[in-house]
Formats: structure tokens, C-alpha cells, sequence
């Protein structure tokens, strides 16, 4: 046992009498500057890793030179813009560099070792899925509110592009994520509880309601969907996809074995339209959905769900869009 704590000592005292750091590069600029002792268990008998702290380290190391690819895409000019290839940290080879250094005397240099991160959408998919349409909807909304014409171009243009795989499920949720001051949604006219007031992201449901029916129409699968007793101004009566951050969701599931593409346009003479599209060799079922009005009825203004949770397919008369 002395002899134990003799050794563990030896090694410790070995490895602080060294200064001999190693130097995390990449592209020949310095990320990271550690030393052994940082991760040698103390007084273990042996010259061994601690693993939770060189895990920590992995870590940062991986987010330092992480970057996402991006998506290939359809501009406004319908021109497809080419996706990027991202990079991430290849563990399994920095673990080996580093498992060298660290059971080894004197200094190190070690440049990190990359993978490639391919995006998921290309442009020779996005070519392929952009030849047929297979539904679309039209809505119209108020430019004079400001603030909901905003909060209706930004998350449009949250899911434009957006490219659903086969049997994989679409969450506007998910997609559009949380809205947020800090993400540009402005406060726009709500009711909760029946009472009128101002709501972050007011006018998104008008997004999930004409993506609603754009999608019906293609027969994809409607995973969920809540609707409203009471009627609203731009979509027919039960024709309505509620949205909150803490509530309902709308999401819906590729059904067919080609992909399917959201395609979104915003119009500064107050409409917005969805399209979906796939490859020609689709083989689809459409269903019927009545069009909106092309015209609002001017006693009544478009206002957005506040997040309240709601589990049914219809709400109370009390909170509505």
C-alpha cells in the first residue's frame, strides 16, 4: 500500500516538474493550450485520465470548430442556391492524439481532426422535389397592422424551403421555434379569455392555418391539428391550425415515398401563399379545401392564439384567433 501512494506520488511530482503543454491547432492557429496534469487523476496509483474532465475538454473543443451545414435552397428568383458543408470534431481520432500525448513525455502539438458534415438538402434533391406541384393556398391579411404583417412574413419565412423526408413528421413548433422579441416578433393584437390585448407573435396561426391547408390538400397525413369553435376572418369556418409555444402544434407526416417541399411567399398587397411541391414520379391523393376569401371583412381584425395549453380539437370561445 505504501509503495502505492510512493509511485502515485512519483508520477504526480513527475508530471508537475514538467511543463510540457499541448498545443490544440487547427489551421495552424492555437484553439486550446493544456497540460497532462489538468487530467491525471491524483494519487491513483497509476498515470490515468480523468475522463469526466477530458470529456469537458472534448467538448469545448468540438464547439470551438463546429459548424452546421446549411441546407441548399430556392431564392426569390426561384434560382437554387447551393448548400455548404459543415464540420464537427472527429472524436475518436482527437481521443487517440491526445490518449498519445498524455502517456508520453514532453510537449505536443496536435491539429484537430475534422469530419464533414453534409447538409440534408442538396441541390440536386432540391432540382428533383421542386418539379411538381401538389398543393396550395392562398390567404389575406391587413398590411395597416404593422406589427402582425411582420410577425406573418417572418415566420413564413421560417418554414419556406423546408424539405419534409418520407414518413418523417413536420412540427410547425419545431420548425418555426420559439417567438421571441430577441428572434424580431413584435406584438400584435390577441385575445385571452375574450379580451382583447397585445401578444408576442400575434398572426403566426394565420401561417400554421394556410400551411393546414395547403397540406390537406395534398392528402399528406394530419398528425395534429386543433381547430376553434368560433370562426375567423381568413380562413373558411373549421379550416383554422392553432398555434402556441406551450399548447397546440400542428404537424403532419410525409405519407408518400417522394419528398415534399414547402415553398412560402409573402406578398406586400397583403396575401400569402404556400405551395408544395415533390418529384414528378409522385404518386399522391388530393382532397378538396375550400379557398379562402380574398377579401377580409372590414369589422373584423386577424388576432393570434396567446400560449394557453390546449388539448382538444376545439377550443373555448374564450381564447381564439
Amino acid at each position: 500500500m505504501v509503495n502505492a501512494w510512493c509511485i502515485g506520488l512519483l508520477l504526480l511530482f513527475q508530471q508537475i516538474s514538467h511543463p510540457d503543454n499541448l498545443l490544440v491547432q487547427r489551421q495552424g492557429q492555437t484553439i486550446a493550450i493544456v497540460n497532462r496534469t489538468q487530467y491525471a487523476l491524483p494519487l491513483s496509483g497509476m498515470s490515468a485520465i480523468d475522463v469526466n474532465k477530458f470529456q469537458k475538454f472534448i467538448d469545448d473543443v468540438d464547439r470551438q470548430i463546429y459548424r452546421p451545414a446549411s441546407n441548399a435552397i430556392i431564392d426569390s428568383q426561384e434560382k437554387i442556391i447551393p448548400g455548404r458543408i459543415g464540420r464537427r470534431l472527429y472524436r475518436q481520432a482527437f481521443t487517440k492524439q491526445f490518449y498519445t500525448y498524455f502517456f508520453s513525455n514532453g510537449p505536443s502539438t496536435i491539429e484537430v481532426p475534422q469530419l464533414d458534415v453534409y447538409p440534408k438538402v442538396d441541390s440536386e434533391l432540391l432540382a428533383h422535389i421542386r418539379e411538381k406541384q401538389i398543393g396550395q393556398y392562398t390567404t389575406y391579411f391587413d398590411t395597416n397592422n404593422k406589427n402582425r404583417s411582420h410577425n406573418i412574413a417572418l415566420a413564413s419565412k421560417a418554414i419556406n424551403n423546408y424539405v419534409v423526408f418520407p414518413n418523417e413528421t413536420f412540427s410547425f413548433n419545431q420548425v418555426v421555434g420559439k417567438r421571441t422579441p430577441e428572434k424580431g416578433y413584435l406584438p400584435a393584437p390577441v385575445i385571452v379569455k375574450g379580451e382583447l390585448s397585445e401578444g408576442i407573435g400575434g398572426g403566426i396561426c394565420q401561417v400554421s392555418s394556410t400551411l393546414f391547408n395547403a397540406v390537406d390538400q395534398t392528402g399528406l397525413k394530419i398528425i395534429q391539428r386543433y381547430s376553434h369553435s368560433r370562426s375567423v376572418p381568413y380562413v373558411p369556418p373549421g379550416r383554422y391550425a392553432a398555434i402556441s409555444w406551450y399548447g397546440p402544434d400542428f404537424r403532419f407526416q410525409n405519407k408518400y415515398n417522394q419528398p415534399i417541399l414547402i415553398r412560402t411567399k409573402t406578398e406586400e398587397s397583403s396575401s400569402m401563399t404556400i405551395k408544395i411541391y415533390s418529384s414528378h414520379v409522385i404518386e399522391y391523393k388530393p382532397r378538396e379545401v375550400p379557398s379562402a376569401a380574398e377579401r377580409l371583412p372590414e369589422s373584423e381584425t386577424p388576432i393570434a392564439v396567446r400560449g394557453i395549453p390546449m388539448f382538444h380539437t376545439a377550443f373555448s370561445q374564450n381564447v381564439w384567433m
